[in-house]
C-alpha cells in the first residue's frame, strides 16, 4: 500500500508540473498574439510613404535656400569677404560682429554682391553655420576651384588684435570658440558641414587659411580663456581629395614662424608664403616700487610684438606610389627682411591676394604708451608685395588719362554713319531683286526702312574720388577682376569704436580713382558715460573739426580726416643700420631681364599684340627642354603665351606706372618705336 500511494502522489506531482507547464505556455503565446497583434494594428495604422514624404518634405525645408534682393549689410567687423571663383561677377560676405558701445551682436547671415548689376542679395538657409567672427575661409583647394571652405570660427572680438569680453545681446558675456568645417559651393548658395577623417586642427580665432592645389592649408591664431591668451604656430593641411586633416609636425631644431595671429597667408605656386602679425610676448619690467636694499623688483607683463618677418612654405606632394593617407612634405624657409616695407609696422593690416602680388591696406601703429592707455596712429596707405622679388610698392592714385573724347565721338558717329547707309543700300538692293528691278535705280522705289532703338543697360554710377577711404585697421579686402574692393573696418578715437558701413572700390590696373559703391553714415556710440566724461576734453576740441569737414550734419557719427603725415615722420626713426641693410637687400628690378617688357602707357592688349611672337617663342624653348612640344596645341601655346605676358605685365607695373608719373610731369604722353613704324617713319614729322 505504502509504495502504491508513492507512486500515486508522484503522478499527482508530475501532472501538477505539467499543468503548470502547460498554463505558463499558454499564458506566454497569449502574451505573444497580443503583442503581435499590437504590432500588426500599428503597421496597419502607420503608412510608410506618407512618413517618407513628410521626412522628405522636412529635410527639403531644411535644405531650402532662398535669395532676396536685399539693402547692403549692416555694419559689421571681423567678417570674411571673397571674390566668387564660379564667376566674376559675384562677391560674398559672412558673418562678423557689431559692437555699439552697450552690445555685440553676431551675425551668420550670407550676402552676395552682383558687380555688374550693382545689387545685393541675401542668403537665407536654415542649413548654415552658427552666428561669428573671426573666423577664416578660402577658396577650395581642387582643381575647379569652386568651393569655399570655413574653418575654426571663434566668437571672440578682435579690436586691434586685442580680444575684450563684451555683453552679447541676451546679456552674457560667454563667448565660444567653434569647431567646424564648412563648404559653401558658390553656384548653388549650398552650405556643406564637411565631416573629416581622424583629428582636425583644434578650435581657435585670428588664423588664416589659403589653398595649394588640391590641399588647405590653415596655420595660427589664438585661444582664448578668461585666464590667459595662447598664440598659435602649428600648421594643418587638409586633403579634399581624401577628406582628412594632416598636422604638419617638424624635427624640434627646424627653424618656423613664431606664434601669430591676423598675418597675411598668400598663395604660391610652390606652396604659401606668410607676412606680418600680432602676438603678445612675455617680457620683463620693474616694478614701481623698491625693495629692501635699494633694488626694484621685476614682474613679467605682455607686451604686443608687430611681426615684419615673410615665410615661405615649400611643399612636396607625394609620389605617384605613395598611399593615399601619405601627407606632403614640407619644409618653411625664413626669408629675408622685404624691401620698402610699410613703415612704422603696423597691426590690422589686410592683404588680399592678386596675381603674384599682396595687396595690403590700412592699419594701425600704437606710437604712445602711457597711464591713460595706448595712442594709435591709422593709415590709408595702399601698397603692394611683390612675392617672387620680395619688395614693397606703395599705390598711388592718378588723375585718368585717355584720348580726346569728342574725337572719339565723332570717329565713332562716322563709322556708324557709314554702316547705315550700307545697310539701306543693301535693302534697296534686295528690294530691287525682289520687283525684278534693276540696280541702277533703286531710289526710285519707296523703301520703309525700320530703325531699330538701341537699348543700352541702365548702370548704376557710383561717384569717384581722388582721396583713399579713410584710415581703419581690419578692413576686408579682395580682389576680382582686377578690381580692389575694401569693405568695412574699425577706426578708435579716444574710447570709442567705430565700424565704418561702407565699400569701395579701386581699379588695380588704372589707379584712375576710389569708386564708392556704397557709404552710410556711421551709427551713434552708446557707451558709458564715464567714457564720455573722460575725454570731454578731446571731443570739445574736435567738435568744430567735425563740423567743417562734414558740414555740420547731425546724423550718423562724422570722423575727421587725419592731416598729418606718418609716412614722413616715421621714416625719421629708421636708423642708418636699418637703411643700409634695405639696401644691400634690394632686390633687382622687373625690367633688368632680357624678356619683353611693357612699355609706359601701353595696355596689356597692346602689350600682348606686340610681343606675342617673343613669349610663344620663349614658351616653345621651354617645352622643348622638357620634350613635350608635341603635346601642345597652337591653341594653348597662344593662351600660355598670354598667361605669361600678363604675369610679366603686372610683375612691372608699378615701376612701369612709376616711369609714366616720371614722363607726364616731362609732358610726355605717349611713346612710340620708330624702328616698329617702318615705312610711316620719315623726314615730314619734323616739319609738321
Amino acid at each position: 500500500m505504502a509504495k502504491k500511494d508513492k507512486k500515486s502522489k508522484t503522478a499527482e506531482q508530475k501532472a501538477r508540473v505539467a499543468a503548470k507547464q502547460t498554463k505558463k505556455a499558454t499564458q506566454k503565446e497569449r502574451k505573444v498574439k497580443s503583442k503581435g497583434g499590437k504590432e500588426d494594428s500599428d503597421a496597419d495604422d502607420v503608412d510608410l510613404e506618407s512618413v517618407l514624404e513628410e521626412y522628405a518634405k522636412q529635410q527639403a525645408l531644411y535644405l531650402k535656400v532662398t535669395e532676396t534682393v536685399s539693402e547692403p549689410p549692416s555694419p559689421r567687423s571681423s567678417s570674411t569677404l571673397i571674390g566668387s571663383p564660379s564667376n566674376s561677377n559675384e562677391l560674398f560676405l559672412f558673418g562678423g560682429e557689431y559692437y555699439n558701445g552697450a552690445l555685440a551682436t553676431f551675425f551668420n547671415d550670407l550676402y552676395v554682391y552682383l558687380i555688374d548689376r550693382g545689387e545685393w542679395r541675401k542668403i537665407s538657409s536654415s542649413n548654415s553655420p552658427l552666428n561669428r567672427s573671426g573666423h577664416a575661409w578660402c577658396r577650395g583647394g581642387n582643381a575647379g576651384g569652386v568651393n569655399f571652405h570655413l574653418r575654426n570660427k571663434g566668437k571672440l572680438v578682435l579690436v586691434n588684435d586685442r580680444c575684450h569680453g563684451k555683453p552679447l545681446m541676451n546679456g552674457s558675456r560667454t563667448f565660444y570658440h567653434y569647431n567646424d568645417f564648412w563648404r559653401l559651393e558658390p553656384s548653388t548658395r549650398e552650405w556643406t558641414r564637411i565631416e573629416t577623417k581622424g583629428k582636425g586642427p583644434p578650435a581657435r580665432s585670428g588664423h588664416r587659411m589659403t589653398y595649394y592645389k588640391n590641399y588647405i592649408l590653415l596655420f595660427g591664431g589664438f585661444q582664448d580663456t578668461s585666464e590667459q591668451t595662447k598664440y598659435l604656430q602649428d600648421l594643418w593641411i587638409y586633403d579634399c581629395q581624401n577628406y582628412v586633416w594632416h598636422n604638419a609636425t617638424l624635427p624640434p631644431a627646424t627653424q618656423k614662424p613664431d606664434p601669430r595671429s591676423s598675418f597675411s597667408f598668400l598663395p604660391h605656386d610652390s606652396g604659401a608664403v606668410i607676412y606680418g602679425g600680432y602676438s603678445r610676448v612675455k617680457s620683463t619690467t620693474t616694478a614701481g616700487k623698491q625693495t629692501k636694499g635699494g633694488q626694484q623688483g621685476l614682474r613679467s607683463v605682455l607686451k604686443p610684438m608687430v611681426h615684419q618677418d615673410t615665410w615661405f612654405l615649400r611643399i612636396m606632394q607625394p609620389g605617384p606610389d605613395a598611399l593615399a593617407s601619405t601627407p606632403p612634405t614640407i619644409r618653411w624657409e625664413r626669408r629675408k627682411k622685404p624691401a620698402n616695407p610699410p613703415n612704422p609696422p603696423r597691426a590690422g593690416a589686410k592683404m588680399a591676394y592678386h596675381k603674384g602680388r599682396g595687396i595690403l591696406f590700412g592699419g594701425v601703429h600704437d606710437v604712445e604708451e602711457s597711464e591713460e592707455g595706448i595712442e594709435s596712429e591709422f593709415f590709408d596707405n595702399l601698397f603692394v608685395w611683390n612675392i617672387e622679388r620680395n619688395r614693397f610698392f606703395q599705390l598711388t592714385l592718378r588723375r585718368p588719362r585717355g584720348p580726346n573724347k569728342k574725337a572719339l565721338a565723332e570717329r565713332g558717329g562716322a563709322k556708324r554713319g557709314r554702316g547705315k547707309a550700307d545697310e539701306e543700300d543693301l535693302l534697296r538692293n534686295l528690294a530691287a531683286l525682289e520687283t525684278k528691278g534693276s540696280f541702277a535705280d533703286p531710289n526710285i522705289m519707296d523703301i520703309d526702312i525700320v530703325k531699330e532703338e538701341v537699348v543700352e543697360p541702365v548702370k548704376s554710377i557710383h561717384p569717384i574720388l581722388m582721396t583713399m577711404p579713410h584710415p581703419r585697421f581690419n578692413a576686408q579686402l579682395t580682389v576680382q577682376d582686377d578690381v580692389l574692393y575694401i569693405f568695412g573696418g574699425t577706426y578708435e578715437r579716444g574710447d570709442r569704436e567705430f565700424t565704418f558701413d561702407e565699400l569701395w572700390a579701386i581699379d588695380l590696373g588704372k589707379l584712375d580713382g576710389v569708386r564708392e559703391i556704397y557709404r552710410r553714415e556711421l551709427e551713434n556710440w552708446h557707451g558709458d558715460d564715464n567714457e564720455d566724461s573722460d575725454s570731454a576734453e578731446d571731443e570739445d576740441s574736435t567738435d568744430s573739426e567735425d563740423e567743417d569737414m562734414d558740414g555740420g550734419s547731425s546724423s550718423g557719427v562724422p570722423l575727421p580726416r587725419e592731416q598729418s603725415e606718418p609716412m614722413t615722420s616715421s621714416a625719421e626713426m629708421v636708423s642708418s643700420q636699418q637703411i643700409a641693410e634695405v639696401e644691400e637687400e634690394q632686390p633687382e628690378s622687373a625690367l633688368s631681364d632680357n624678356r619683353p617688357h611693357p612699355r609706359p602707357f601701353e595696355s596689356l592688349r597692346d602689350f600682348f599684340t606686340r610681343t606675342s611672337n617673343d613669349w610663344q617663342e620663349i614658351l616653345l624653348q621651354i617645352l622643348r627642354l622638357s620634350d613635350s612640344t608635341a603635346n601642345q596645341a597652337v591653341k594653348e601655346i597662344r593662351k600660355k603665351a598670354f598667361d605669361m605676358a600678363e604675369a610679366k605685365w603686372w610683375d612691372c607695373r608699378e615701376e612701369i606706372t612709376a616711369l609714366e608719373d616720371q614722363q607726364e610731369e616731362a609732358g610726355i604722353g605717349e611713346v612710340v618705336s620708330m624702328s616698329e613704324r617702318g615705312g610711316e617713319s620719315g623726314g615730314g614729322g619734323r616739319r609738321r
